[in-house]
């Protein structure tokens, strides 16, 4: 009898306690299923919660995560400790949001992936940040991420 993919999980159904920094968080896999197949993973995260590295106030964000599997999947409960442990974590926007893409890029190392970091306004002014691993697999529907831009009360 083979073993289960998901045998050397360590997050998935138990409880995990959040981490208490992005860099003790550790992001699980597990052997694509279909490695066969391209098609496309998004995780929508309209939640995402980091600080501010002066003033230490809260910082608010929509982020989407696609991408194209290879030879792994990215096990959700653990991207979701993993995003977690930002709750504590400062840094500006742009430093959170190409360091996510970068750590799943190393955990999972997907054929393609993007992420866009849709912030809620800081002082105002709202900032976007988008990260891309190159150019999109022709052979596989990607939809648009259709976040909204923020428009305040207007």
């Amino acid at each position: 009898m083979s073993k289960p993919i998901y045998e050397n999980l360590t997050k998935l159904g138990d409880k995990a306690e959040l981490p208490a920094s992005p860099d003790e968080a550790e992001l699980e896999v597990v052997p694509n299923p279909h490695p066969e197949a391209p098609y496309l993973v998004r995780f929508a995260c309209p939640e995402f919660t980091s600080l501010c590295p002066v003033t230490g106030q809260p910082d608010f964000a929509h982020l989407v995560i696609d991408y194209v599997p290879a030879k792994s999947i990215l096990e959700s409960k653990s991207l979701k400790l993993f995003l977690g442990s930002f709750r504590n974590h400062a840094a500006f926007h742009e430093d959170c949001t190409v360091a996510i893409a970068k750590r799943l890029e190393t955990a999972v190392e997907p054929t393609w992936l993007r992420i866009g970091g849709y912030w809620y306004p800081r002082g105002g002014i709202p900032i976007d940040v988008f990260y891309q691993t190159g150019p999109a697999p022709n052979d596989v529907w990607i939809p648009e991420q259709e976040v909204a831009p923020y428009r305040g009360r207007g």
